[in-house]
């Protein structure tokens, strides 16, 4: 140990005459500890969010689409444009889907959803809602579709068709409608048929085969899923697809695979990925960030403040020891730097203090889920917490680097003690 870290270390375990220099001493640790605490679990409660949702999100939806922009009808030969396109670099996984909103009902109770058209087989490697299912199997989206769906106009029959497409609901939407396993539910599509009579809505009763749980309340509420060539009878499109979706090697390199992916489709194409759609979603949870660490951080300035009162009061008291020390050669170096490590151990120990705590408490309530939310407001039902190492080490520097800006002032004016006035009257 040199010689000024043990006069410091000694200065810190103040004696009985020096108790109020000990007693801020200690608020200055705890101030440091407390912020550096709340610093590491409101970062770890940021970073989980971010993950958290971005681990649901992506697990719905795929990392790039393409659809056709200049003609809404959808892609004809679609299976030879969707064979070609996934060759293309980093592409791991590809499937065509139709989407379209459409009104889903049981008896008395209805409700809009989005329904999607897929072949379960290909949207497997895209999407992993359908390995989430709390009741119920996909299988029955594998047997090849029927020659024709039963619509019908009249929606208060009660008569199944011997015909019925299965269905895999999201678990909160089967809750509200009152939905089980084996229910028949009337899809009526916006697309209408058209008669002598003109326009009028189409019904087609599905058979419910699956629900699903993706832990994302905007899917579970909201979401359908049925076989591709079910969903183009039901709107009438014939064999077409209307959007290409894509899974990748390296989510990252979204947007360069996009405009890739565009120009090997042709002109008429347009792509979009996973970033674009949630933009200002991550954006806004940057923005948090950056202001959790600004707002929480002044408490570490606080601390430093105390820290700095500490000091000032310990030149104070030690001006006859400062005095006697640099009577006996004494470098007034030696003297500012006492001081300042002297500030730097008491940023150590609270540093050291709350990064334990902080991370203990960031580790058990992400672990055990001690924070419940409300699913229809956050669209998740528990506050996650990732806490990571490089925030740790970003805040436990700008933790001490606090704590030694806060030594310049006492440090600078202990080595300008003059020994003989100090002990003039000594």
């Amino acid at each position: 140990m040199t010689f000024e870290l043990f006069i410091a270390a000694r200065y810190l375990r103040a004696k009985r005459r020096q108790a109020v220099i000990g007693v801020i001493t200690a608020i200055s640790i705890i101030g440091v500890a407390a912020g550096v605490a709340s610093l590491i679990i409101a970062l770890a409660n940021n970073n989980g969010f971010r993950q958290d949702l971005q681990q649901r999100l992506l697990g719905a939806q795929a990392h790039v689409q393409l659809m056709r922009v200049e003609d809404h009808t959808g892609v004809k030969d679609w299976r030879a444009l969707l064979a070609r396109l996934q060759s293309t670099p980093h592409v791991v996984g590809a499937a065509p889907a139709i989407y379209e909103e459409v009104l889903l009902s049981h008896g008395s109770r209805a409700k809009g959803v989005m329904l999607k058209g897929i072949i379960p087989e290909d949207e497997k490697k895209i999407s992993s809602v359908l390995d989430h299912l709390d009741s119920g199997s996909t299988d029955a989206l594998k047997i090849p579709a029927d020659q024709s769906l039963a619509p019908s106009n009249d929606p208060d029959t009660n008569l199944p068709s011997p015909a019925l497409a299965p269905i895999v609901l999201g678990k909160d939407l089967a809750n509200d409608l009152g939905i089980t396993i084996g229910s028949v539910v009337l899809v009526t599509s916006p697309q209408g048929e058209l008669t002598p009579f003109g326009l009028v809505p189409k019904y087609v009763r599905f058979k419910v085969v699956g629900i699903f749980n993706s832990g994302f309340y905007d899917y579970d509420t909201a979401w359908a899923f049925t076989r591709l060539s079910d969903s183009q009878k039901l709107f009438g499109i014939g064999d077409v697809a209307s959007v290409f979706e894509f899974k990748l090697d390296d989510l990252y390199l979204a947007p360069q695979v996009s405009e890739t992916l565009e120009k090997e489709a042709g002109p008429g194409f347009q792509t979009t990925n996973w970033i674009e759609q949630n933009k200002a979603l991550f954006r806004a949870l940057r923005l948090e960030r950056l202001v959790t660490f600004i707002t929480i951080g002044l408490i570490v300035g606080v601390a430093a403040l105390n820290i700095l009162i500490s000091l000032i009061m310990m030149v104070m008291e030690k001006t006859k020891d400062i005095a006697v020390l640099m009577s006996m050669g004494c470098r007034r170096a030696q003297i500012r730097r006492i001081f300042i490590l002297q500030g730097v151990l008491i940023g150590v120990i609270g540093t050291l203090l709350g990064a334990i705590l902080g991370y203990a408490i960031a580790w058990a309530c992400g672990h055990y889920r001690l924070i419940s939310l409300s699913a229809e407001v956050y669209s998740i039902d528990y506050v996650p917490f990732a806490p990571r190492l490089i925030d740790g080490i970003l805040i436990a520097v700008v933790a001490i680097v606090i704590s030694f800006l806060a030594t310049i002032y006492p440090s600078w004016s202990a080595s300008r003690v003059l020994p003989a006035e100090a002990l003039r009257y000594e």
